[in-house]
C-alpha cells in the first residue's frame, strides 16, 4: 500500500514541478518571439512605403513619355480620325502594384499624382490614382497599445489552461491514489494504468503540437516518458511483475522511442529529456551487484547514438551531458569494483569512451575550423581522465604499457592538430593550440613514467630544444614558450635532485650537466638565426636561458673542484682551504675564459657577464679568504686575482687608447 502511494507521489511532485516550469519556459519563448515580430514589423511596413513611392514615381515616368509619344504623332491620328481611337484600357504596372498594396492593412491618403493632358484628337489612356502610404505609428506606440491586450490573452488564454490542465491531472492521480488505497486496482492493473496513460500523452503532445503549442506539446511528451520509466520502475523494483532484464529492455525501448520522436519532430529539448530517461535507467534497474559489460555496454550504445544524433541534427547540448553521465558511472563503478582481474576488460571500455567523446570535436574542427568553450573543455577533460584511468590501472607493474599507451595519446593529438588549417586571417585556432598542447604534455609525462632520476632531466632538457627547434621551423610561438618552459623545469631539477658523482668529470651528475647547458645553449643558437622574427619578450627570454647555462656550467664545474680537492689525500694540506682557493681560482679562470670569448665574438653580453663574476670573485677574496685562509692560500689567492685584473685593465687602456688613435685619425 505505501509503495503504491509512493510511486504516485513521484507522479504527483513530477507534476507539480515539471508542468509549470514547462509552462513559465514556454512563456518566455513567446514572449521573446512576440518583441520580435513587434521589432520587425515597422521595418517591414517602411519598406513597402518606399516600394510604393517608387512605383509612384515609375507611373510619373509612364506619364510623361505616354503625352510625348501622342503629341508627335499628331498627324497620323489627323489623318485617321474617321475610327474611333482605342481605348488603353489594362492596367500599368504602377496600378496593379497600387491594387496589391490596397488589399494590405496600411494607412492610406486620397492624394493623386497629376497626369499631363493627352492629345484631344485621342483619348488618353487612363492612369489610376496611387494611394500615397501614411508613415506606420512608431513601435512604441503598437507595443503600448497592444501589452494590455496581449497580457490578457496570456492570463486568460493560456496559464488558465495549463492550471486545469494540471488540475486535472491532480484530479485524476488523487482519485487513483484512493483506488489504490482501497484495493480496487491491483499491482498489474497500477502498472498497466501508468503505462497507458504514458503512451497516451505521446499521441495527445503530437496532437498539440498540430494546433500550434510546440513548447507545451515537448513537455507533454516529455511527461509520458517520465511515466513510462517510473511505471517499469515500479513494475520491477516494487511489484516483481517482470524481471530486471524485461524493465531494462523495456527502458531501453522507451529511451530509443523518446528518441525517434525527438528527431521525427527536430526537437533538441525531447531529446534532451530523453537522453535524461537513458541516463537513469541504469540507476532504476541497478541492484547494487557488479555488471561491467552490461552496464558499460549500454553505455557505449546511448553514447555512439547520442553523438550521431548531435551530429546530424547539429545538438549541442547532448554530447556534454552524455560524457558527463559516464564519467560518473564509470568511476563510480571504478571505485566500487574494480579488480586487478578486470584489467583488461576495463581497459578496453575505458579506450572505447575516449574515442567515442574524442571524435565529434575533432570531426567539428575538421568541418567549421574551431571548437566552442565547451567542446574544448570536453576534449582536455577527456583526455586528461583517459590518461588518470591508465595510470591507476598499469602503474607501476605495467610501465612500458602505460608509457606506449601515453605516446600514442601524444601522436593521436598531433595527428588531430597536423590536419588543422594552421590559420585564420592573423589568429590562432583554439583547437590547433589546445591538440598540440596535449601532445606536449602527454610526451612530457612520459619520460618521468618510464625514466628515472637523472633521465628525466635528460630527457626534458632534449624535449626543451626539440621544441624550440621545433617551432622556430613551423613559426610557432606558444612552441617555442613551452621548450623555453622545459628549461626552467630542468634547471629546477639541477638545483633540487641529488645525482651520483665518482671520478673527476667523468660521473652521471656532471654528464647531466653538460647535456643540460648544451640544449639550452643549442636553442640558442636556433633562436639566433631567426632573431628578426622573435618578439622583444622572446629575445629577453633567450638571453637569460644563455646566462643561466653559464651558470649551470659554472655550478658544475665548481662541484667537480670541491669534490675531487675534498677527496684528496692527507699531504699536510687543509682541505678545506684547498676547496675554497681552488673555487677562486675556478671562477677567476671562467671569467677570463668568458671575457676572451667576448673579445673574440665581440659579444657585450659575454664581457658583461665577466665583469659580473670577477666582481663576485673579488667580493669572495677580499671578504672570505682575506678572514679565514691560512697565510699561503690568502697569498695565492691575492697574487692571482691581482694579476689578472692587471692584466684586464691594461688590455682596456689599450683599447681606450687606440679608439681615441682612430678618432684623431
Amino acid at each position: 500500500m505505501e509503495s503504491g502511494a509512493a510511486f504516485f507521489i513521484l507522479i504527483g511532485a513530477f507534476l507539480l514541478i515539471g508542468v509549470p516550469a514547462l509552462a513559465i519556459a514556454a512563456f518566455v519563448r513567446a514572449g521573446d518571439l512576440r518583441k520580435r515580430v513587434e521589432a520587425e514589423t515597422p521595418q517591414l511596413i517602411s519598406r513597402i512605403y518606399a516600394l510604393e513611392r517608387q512605383l509612384a514615381q515609375i507611373e510619373k515616368a509612364l506619364a510623361a513619355l505616354s503625352g510625348s509619344a501622342v503629341a508627335g504623332t499628331a498627324a497620323s491620328m489627323v489623318a485617321s480620325a474617321a475610327s474611333p481611337a482605342p481605348e488603353v484600357t489594362g492596367e500599368t504596372p504602377a496600378t496593379a502594384g497600387a491594387r496589391v498594396l490596397s488589399q494590405m492593412e496600411v494607412p492610406r491618403t486620397s492624394s493623386a499624382q497629376a497626369v499631363p493632358p493627352a492629345s484631344p484628337m485621342q483619348k488618353a489612356a487612363p492612369v489610376h490614382q496611387i494611394p500615397a502610404l501614411s508613415m506606420p505609428p512608431s513601435a512604441a506606440t503598437t507595443s503600448h497599445q497592444g501589452d494590455s491586450g496581449n497580457f490578457e490573452a496570456v492570463i486568460a488564454g493560456r496559464w488558465l489552461n495549463y492550471v486545469g490542465i494540471l488540475a486535472l491531472l491532480f484530479a485524476v492521480t488523487f482519485f487513483l491514489k484512493y483506488a489504490f488505497d482501497n484495493n480496487w486496482v491491483g499491482p498489474r492493473g497500477r502498472v498497466g494504468i501508468g503505462l497507458l496513460m504514458g503512451g497516451a500523452l505521446y499521441p495527445w503532445s503530437h496532437r498539440l503540437l498540430e494546433r500550434g503549442y510546440k513548447y507545451f506539446s515537448e513537455g507533454i511528451a516529455g511527461l509520458g516518458a517520465a511515466v513510462l520509466y517510473l511505471s517499469l520502475w515500479a513494475g520491477w523494483h516494487y511489484y516483481a511483475i517482470f524481471s530486471q532484464s524485461t524493465a531494462f529492455a523495456l527502458m531501453i525501448a522507451v529511451t530509443a522511442a523518446t528518441m525517434v520522436v525527438a528527431v521525427g519532430r527536430n526537437s533538441e529539448r525531447i531529446a534532451f529529456l530523453a537522453l535524461i530517461g537513458g541516463l537513469i535507467t541504469p540507476m532504476l534497474v541497478s541492484t547494487g551487484e557488479n555488471h561491467e559489460v552490461a552496464l558499460f555496454t549500454y553505455l557505449t550504445i546511448l553514447g555512439a547514438g547520442v553523438v550521431g544524433i548531435a551530429r546530424v541534427r547539429n545538438w549541442k547540448s547532448l554530447p556534454p551531458a552524455q560524457f558527463a553521465a559516464t564519467l560518473i558511472y564509470f568511476w563510480g563503478w571504478y571505485s566500487d569494483f574494480y579488480r586487478n582481474n578486470e584489467l583488461t576488460t576495463t581497459i578496453v571500455f575505458a579506450t572505447v569512451f575516449f574515442i567515442l567523446f574524442a571524435a565529434l570535436p575533432v570531426v567539428r574542427s575538421w568541418r567549421e575550423g574551431d571548437l566552442s568553450g565547451l567542446e574544448s573543455a570536453i576534449v582536455l577533460i577527456n583526455s586528461l581522465a583517459y590518461l588518470v584511468s591508465l595510470r591507476r590501472m598499469l602503474w607501476p607493474q605495467e610501465r612500458w604499457a602505460l608509457t606506449a599507451a601515453v605516446l600514442l595519446l601524444a601522436a593521436a593529438h598531433l595527428g588531430a592538430e597536423r590536419m588543422l588549417p594552421e590559420k585564420r586571417g592573423g589568429e590562432l585556432r583554439v583547437a590547433r593550440i589546445l591538440y598540440a598542447g596535449l601532445a606536449l604534455t602527454f610526451v612530457t609525462l612520459a619520460i618521468p613514467i618510464r625514466l628515472d632520476g637523472r633521465w628525466i632531466t635528460i630527457a626534458w632538457a632534449v624535449e626543451g630544444a626539440v621544441l624550440i627547434w621545433s617551432g622556430l621551423r613551423v613559426r610557432f610561438a606558444p612552441m617555442r614558450w613551452a621548450g623555453l618552459a622545459m628549461f626552467a623545469v630542468v634547471a629546477g631539477r639541477l638545483a633540487t635532485i641529488s645525482i651520483p658523482a665518482g671520478d673527476f668529470l667523468l660521473n652521471a651528475r656532471f654528464a647531466t650537466f653538460a647535456i643540460a647547458v648544451a640544449c639550452i645553449l643549442a636553442a640558442c643558437y636556433f633562436a639566433s638565426g631567426a632573431w628578426r622574427e622573435l618578439s622583444d619578450a622572446e629575445k629577453m627570454a633567450y638571453r637569460v636561458a644563455a646566462v643561466g647555462a653559464n651558470i649551470l656550467a659554472l655550478v658544475a664545474l665548481s662541484l667537480e673542484f670541491w669534490d675531487v680537492f675534498g677527496r684528496m689525500p692527507s699531504l699536510g694540506i687543509d682541505r678545506g682551504h684547498a676547496q675554497e682557493l681552488a673555487l677562486s681560482m675556478l671562477w677567476l679562470v671562467y671569467a677570463l675564459g668568458l671575457l676572451g670569448a667576448g673579445l673574440w665574438k665581440k659579444s657585450e653580453a659575454l664581457r658583461w657577464q665577466a665583469l659580473v663574476l670577477l666582481g663576485v670573485v673579488i667580493v669572495k677574496v677580499f671578504l672570505f679568504d682575506l678572514s679565514f685562509l691560512e697565510k699561503f692560500y690568502r697569498i695565492v689567492s691575492f697574487f692571482l686575482l691581482g694579476l689578472a685584473l692587471l692584466l684586464i685593465s691594461f688590455y682596456y687602456q689599450r683599447q681606450l687608447i687606440a679608439r681615441k688613435a682612430e678618432r684623431k685619425a
